[in-house]
C-alpha cells in the first residue's frame, strides 16, 4: 500500500497535469474496490451515497461527524488510491471549529476534502459572504499545517439552494481562491456555456459534478472547457438503488426474476475482492 503522503502527492499531481480526470464516488469499501479495479486514479466519498447506505436522508444532520469520518477511513483503507472527502459544512459554523474537520479527515486517511458555504439551515441556507470566506481561510490554514500536501476544495452552494445568482457564485469562488483553496467547486452548474464562464473566472482547478449537469455532456467536452476534475456525487448510489428497486418491484408486482440476468457474476466479484490491495 502506498503511504498517505505518496497518495497525497499523486492526488496533487492529477490536478497539475494537463487535461481532466474523473473522480467517481463510492460509498463503502466494496464500491471503492470495484471502481479501483476499473482503473480510476482517485476516489471521492459521497455524503448522499453514504446516507443512502444507512437508510437516512442526506443533508439533514441525520449522519453525524463520527460516522462520516469512519466512512472516510473505510474507503481510504479499501484501496491504494487517493481519496477526497465530502465533508459537507464540516459540522460546525464557527470557522476554526469547522476547520478542525479537515484535520480529523486527514487523520482518517483521506488526502483531500471539501468545505462548503451551505449552513444546513433551510431558513438561511448559505453563509454570508465574508463569514464563508473566513471559514475557507481557516480550513486552508489547517490544511497547510498538515504533514501531507492535503488538497482543500472550497464549495459555493448557491445553485443547489435556489440562489441562481451566478455572479455571486463566481465572486465566492474567486474569494475562496484568494485565501488559498486548492480546488473550486460550484455544484449545480448544468450547461457547457455556464461551466466555461466559471472556469474562465478563476485560475485554480474547477470540479464539476455530473449528477447536477446535463448528462449529455462528455468528459472530452468538459476538458475542452477547462474543467480539471469531474465527480458524480451520489449518482452511482442512486443508479445502484434504481436497479435494486427495479428487481424488487418485479418480484413484488409480477413474481418475476428476469432481473437476475443483469447481475454481476459472483466469480467476477470474487476475483476483484480477492485481489491484494
Amino acid at each position: 500500500m502506498r503511504t498517505q503522503a505518496a497518495r497525497a502527492t499523486a492526488f496533487r499531481a492529477l490536478h497539475e497535469r494537463p487535461g481532466t480526470f474523473i473522480i467517481p464516488n463510492p460509498w463503502d469499501a466494496g464500491t471503492a474496490r470495484l471502481l479501483a479495479s476499473l482503473g480510476f486514479e482517485a476516489l471521492a466519498t459521497t455524503s448522499l451515497g453514504f446516507a443512502n447506505s444507512l437508510g437516512r436522508p442526506d443533508g439533514t444532520g441525520a449522519v453525524n461527524r463520527s460516522e462520516i469520518l469512519e466512512n472516510c477511513r473505510m474507503i481510504a483503507e479499501a484501496t491504494d488510491l487517493p481519496v477526497n472527502a465530502d465533508l459537507e459544512n464540516c459540522y460546525a459554523h464557527e470557522p476554526r471549529a469547522a476547520a478542525e474537520m479537515i484535520r480529523l479527515a486527514a487523520n482518517a486517511g483521506v488526502v483531500g476534502g471539501s468545505i462548503e458555504d451551505a449552513t444546513g439551515d433551510p431558513t438561511k441556507p448559505i453563509y454570508d459572504f465574508h463569514f464563508a470566506v473566513e471559514r475557507v481561510q481557516a480550513a486552508v490554514e489547517v490544511a497547510r499545517s498538515l504533514p501531507i500536501p492535503f488538497m482543500l476544495t472550497a464549495r459555493a452552494e448557491n445553485l443547489l439552494h435556489g440562489r441562481l445568482d451566478l455572479d455571486d457564485t463566481i465572486r465566492r469562488l474567486q474569494a475562496f481562491e484568494k485565501v488559498g483553496a486548492d480546488v473550486l467547486y460550484a455544484p449545480g452548474l448544468r450547461d457547457l456555456a455556464t461551466i466555461h464562464t466559471v472556469v474562465s473566472s478563476v485560475t485554480r482547478p474547477l470540479n464539476v459534478v455530473m449528477s447536477a449537469a446535463d448528462p449529455a455532456i462528455t468528459a472530452g467536452q468538459l476538458a475542452e472547457a477547462g474543467v480539471k476534475r469531474i465527480s458524480v456525487g451520489g449518482a452511482l448510489s442512486r443508479l445502484a438503488l434504481a436497479a435494486f428497486l427495479k428487481g424488487a418491484r418485479e418480484m413484488k408486482d409480477k413474481g418475476g426474476f428476469t432481473w437476475t440476468r443483469d447481475t454481476v457474476p459472483s466469480k467476477e466479484l470474487k476475483a476483484i475482492f480477492g485481489r491484494s490491495r
